[in-house]
C-alpha cells in the first residue's frame, strides 16, 4: 500500500513539473504571437506599432483612426455572431476552470478576434486571450495524461493556473500571473497551487519574451527616487478614492457584460460601437486601444516647477515619448503616416495653450495645472465609458488594462492637486499608486492587482509600501460599496 501511494505522488510530481515546462513554454509561445499579432493589425490598420517611443495611435490622422476602429469591430461583429449563433459557444476562463468544454478552433477564433479589435483601436483589454487560450491547451493537456484527481481537483488547478500564465506571459509578470490564478479563479492559496502557478507563469514569461522582446510596458522614469511620508498619507486618501470609482467600474462592466446583445443586435451594435470610438478618438487617441495610451498619459504627467524638491528628472527620450508631447503636436516621428495628424487632439490642445516643443525636452509647467486636470478627466470619463460602451456592445476582452488607465488618471489628477502641499511627491508617483489601487477594487484581487502594475511598470521595489497601503484601503472600501451597491 505504502509503495502505491509513493507511486501516485511520484506520478503526480512528474505531470506537475510536465506541465510546468511544457504547458508553461507553450502558452508563452502563444503569448508571444498574440502580441505580434497585435502590432501587425496596428501596423496595418492604422500605420503605427505601439512600443515605449509611441504608446497610442498619436501620430495616426484622425479620419484613419475613426476607419480603424468602425472597421475592426464591424468585422469582429459579424464573425461573433456566427461563432455565438452558430457553433459551440466559447465558455469564459472562470465556467472553463468550473469544467466547460472550450472547442478548439472556435477558441482559437475567438482569442484572435480579441486581439484584432485592440489593434484596430477598441478600447478593451488584451488579457483575455492569452487566458483562454492557455486554459483551452490545459484542457488537452489534462486529457492527453488522463489529469482529473480526486472530483477533478486537479484538473481545475491545472487548468486556472495555465490561465494565470497565459496572464503572466502576455505582460512578463509571473507574480500577477500566479496571483491571477490563486486569487481570482482557485480563490484558494496554497503551497502547491502558489509553487506550481508561480513556476508555469515563469516559464510562460521567460518563452513569450524570446518570441515579442522584452520591454517595459509603462514608462515611469519622471518619479521620485524615494517614497516619502506624505506619500503614505496620499496612499490613504487615494486609496478610498480608487476604491470607490473601482467599485462602480466594477458595477459598470459587470452590467454591460450581462446586458450584451444575444442575437443579430450584435450586428449593429458593434459597428455603432466603433463609429462612436473613432469620433472621440478624433478629438481623444489616447482612448483607442487596450488603455496603455491613456495610463501612460497619467504616468507621464511630470510638473518641472516640482522636480527639484522631488529629485526627479524626465530625460528628453521620455518626453519626446509622452502622450502630453505627442498630443501638443499632433505628430510622431515613428513612421506613421502623419498627413493631416495636426488636425484633431493637437490643434485643440494648443488653441488651449497646452502645447509645447517635444523636441526641446520641455515639460508641463504649475500654469497649466488646470489644463492638465481638464485633459485627464477628460480621459478618464472617456475611456470608462467607451470602454463599457464596447463591452455593452457585444465585444469579449479584459477590463484589467482599461482599469490601469483610469487608475493612472485618476492618481495623477489628485497628485496634480496633491503636489501644491507636497512638492517633493510627483505625480508619476501618484499615478502609480492611483492605477494599483483602482485595479485591486475593480477585480477585487489585491494582491494580483499590486503586482501587476508594480511588474509592468518595473517600479522601484521601495514603493510596494506605499502602493500595498493604497491597495489595501482601496480594497476595503470597494468591497464595502459594493456590498451596498447590491
Amino acid at each position: 500500500m505504502e509503495n502505491v501511494v509513493r507511486n501516485a505522488d511520484a506520478r503526480r510530481l512528474g505531470w506537475l513539473a510536465a506541465a510546468t515546462v511544457v504547458l508553461g513554454a507553450l502558452i508563452g509561445a502563444g503569448a508571444g504571437l498574440l502580441t505580434l499579432l497585435l502590432y501587425g493589425v496596428e501596423r496595418v490598420m492604422l500605420g503605427y506599432v505601439e512600443g515605449s517611443g509611441l504608446p497610442g495611435p498619436f501620430g495616426v490622422p484622425a479620419v484613419r483612426r475613426a476607419i480603424s476602429v468602425t472597421i475592426g469591430l464591424s468585422i469582429a461583429g459579424v464573425i461573433w455572431y456566427l461563432l455565438r449563433a452558430k457553433t459551440t459557444k466559447v465558455p469564459s476562463v472562470k465556467k472553463a476552470v468550473g469544467g466547460a468544454r472550450m472547442p478548439i478552433w472556435q477558441t482559437v477564433l475567438h482569442v484572435v478576434l480579441q486581439i484584432f479589435i485592440v489593434g484596430t483601436g477598441a478600447s478593451i483589454g488584451r488579457e483575455v486571450a492569452p487566458r483562454e487560450l492557455g486554459a483551452m491547451l490545459a484542457q488537452r493537456f489534462c486529457d492527453l495524461f488522463h489529469i482529473d484527481g480526486e472530483h477533478g481537483i486537479d484538473r481545475r488547478m491545472v487548468v486556472a493556473v495555465a490561465a494565470g500564465a497565459g496572464l503572466g506571459g502576455v505582460y512578463n509578470a509571473p507574480l500577477a500571473g500566479m496571483f491571477f490564478a490563486v486569487e481570482i479563479l482557485l480563490t484558494d492559496v496554497t503551497l502547491e497551487k502558489v509553487a506550481f502557478g508561480l513556476g508555469m507563469s515563469s516559464v510562460a514569461a521567460f518563452t513569450a519574451a524570446l518570441v515579442k522582446g522584452h520591454h517595459t510596458f509603462y514608462d515611469i522614469t519622471a518619479m521620485q527616487p524615494e517614497s516619502t511620508p506624505s506619500l503614505m498619507l496620499f496612499a490613504l486618501l487615494c486609496g478610498a478614492a480608487a476604491g470607490a470609482a473601482g467599485a462602480l467600474f466594477r458595477k459598470g462592466s459587470s452590467w454591460a457584460e450581462s446586458h450584451k446583445p444575444a442575437g443579430k443586435g450584435i450586428l449593429w451594435q458593434m459597428p455603432l460601437a466603433g463609429l462612436i470610438t473613432g469620433l472621440v478618438a478624433v478629438f481623444v487617441p489616447q482612448v483607442m486601444g487596450n488603455g496603455r495610451a491613456a495610463a501612460q498619459l497619467g504616468f507621464s504627467t511630470f510638473v518641472s516647477d516640482t522636480a527639484a524638491a522631488s529629485g526627479a528628472a524626465q530625460s528628453g527620450a521620455s518626453a519626446a515619448a509622452s502622450p502630453w508631447t505627442l498630443l501638443a503636436s499632433g505628430t510622431a516621428d515613428s513612421g506613421a503616416a502623419s498627413a493631416g495628424a495636426g488636425t484633431g487632439a493637437g490643434s485643440w490642445l494648443n488653441a488651449l495653450g497646452l502645447g509645447f516643443a517635444p523636441n526641446a525636452g520641455s515639460t508641463l509647467t504649475l500654469s497649466h495645472a488646470g489644463l492638465i486636470l481638464g485633459v485627464l478627466l477628460l480621459t478618464f470619463a472617456a475611456k470608462a465609458v467607451v470602454t463599457l460602451m464596447t463591452i455593452r456592445s457585444g465585444a469579449s476582452g479584459g477590463v484589467l488594462q482599461p482599469g490601469i488607465a483610469l487608475g493612472a488618471t485618476l492618481g495623477a489628477m489628485l497628485g496634480v492637486l496633491w503636489m501644491f502641499a507636497f512638492p517633493m511627491d510627483t505625480v508619476t508617483a501618484c499615478a502609480l499608486i492611483g492605477a494599483a489601487a483602482l485595479l485591486a477594487a475593480s477585480q477585487q484581487a489585491p494582491l494580483m492587482a499590486m503586482c501587476l502594475v508594480m511588474e509592468l511598470t518595473e517600479a522601484p521595489i521601495t514603493f510596494f509600501v506605499p502602493v500595498g497601503l493604497a491597495v489595501a484601503v482601496s480594497a476595503l472600501v470597494s468591497k464595502w460599496m459594493l456590498g451596498r451597491l447590491k
